[in-house]
């Protein structure tokens, strides 16, 4: 049983992955005050069991690591994972100060690019299965990632140094998270970028209408549900035609992948559904349906 958990962390990203096999991943972080003892409280515990625990930054903005030195106090961080880049800013916070120790430190730091493999990351052996977790992008040779990488690096922008991440498991379903890549960016690189069918995708840029995924992406992923972050209303998204959970209603969302099944919770208990298939799960609290995982054969006509 593998479990996938998006945070409502507001206008922010913070999630983990715990695998079915002996790891478990952090997908970028924003604590504050209000929410750092309890989501750090549920990393130790949902941790505590694993061997390998890793921390993948998607890029260096303060709201994907805010709060990430409150994290290393506490759970100490041995692996981090990070696009390589030499990223300042004008106005260094606590949290940007760690995140550039961790990067920096090349005991702990692994550096992801397009088709990087490492050992329990994506790759098993006697010791431990595969993590299932693959690196879309950044091409570093890439002209579009070279011209984002120099804009982060002259503090103009950072989003568009964002990673693209993939997790799958074998048979079942898979995810996919965007950090915060703009629509024009990703319609820059879509042919130098392999994309596949994806279970659940989360959208760029916590939503924003200039994270929209572009046309020629969402043909390709097909994803059953799309989640939309927290970005004000305003400014979001809707992406008609695909089953969406807004997370700015839902909170927390919990994905628990079973078979060729993911059953949602949610932490509101006001939230509901009625476009996901009732599996009467009680698992955990505050189900609102499931989904049975299409796969690209499973779409294929009849003959």
């Amino acid at each position: 049983m593998t479990i996938i958990k998006s945070f409502a962390v507001g206008n922010g990203d913070t999630f983990y992955i715990r695998h079915a096999s002996d790891n478990f991943t952090i997908i970028d972080c924003d604590l504050n005050d209000d929410n750092a003892d309890g989501i750090i409280k549920e990393l130790k515990e949902q941790s505590a069991d694993r061997g390998i625990t890793r921390f993948i930054s998607t890029h260096p903005d303060d709201d994907h690591f805010g709060g990430i030195e409150r994290l290393d106090a506490k759970m100490p961080i041995l692996n981090f994972y990070v696009v390589k880049n030499k990223v300042i800013k004008e106005e260094e916070t606590e949290s940007f100060k760690h995140y550039c120790k961790l990067r920096d430190d090349t005991g702990k730091a692994f550096y992801i690019y397009k088709g990087c493999s490492r050992r329990w990351m994506n790759q098993d052996n006697d010791e431990r299965g595969s993590a299932g977790i693959s690196i879309l992008w950044p091409d570093t040779s890439n002209a579009h990632f070279k011209e984002a990488l120099a804009d982060g690096e002259e503090g103009i922008s950072y989003n568009n140094m964002s990673a693209v991440i993939r997790y799958a498991m074998n048979g079942g379903a898979s995810f996919l998270w965007l950090g915060d890549l703009e629509t024009e960016f990703m319609e820059s690189i879509t042919d130098s970028i392999k994309l596949e069918k994806t279970t659940v995708v989360f959208a760029a840029h916590h939503g924003r209408k200039s994270g929209k995924i572009p046309d020629s992406w969402l043909e390709k992923l097909d994803p059953q549900i799309i989640v939309i972050g927290e970005a004000p209303s305003r400014h979001l998204h809707y992406y008609t035609g695909y089953k969406k959970i807004t997370q700015n209603h839902a909170g927390d969302i919990l994905f628990d992948l079973q078979g060729d099944k993911v059953h949602i919770y949610a932490s509101n208990p006001k939230y509901s559904r009625d476009d996901l298939d009732n599996e009467n799960q009680n698992a955990f609290s505050g189900y609102i349906g499931s989904i049975t995982i299409e796969t690209e054969y499973t779409l294929q006509p009849a003959k």
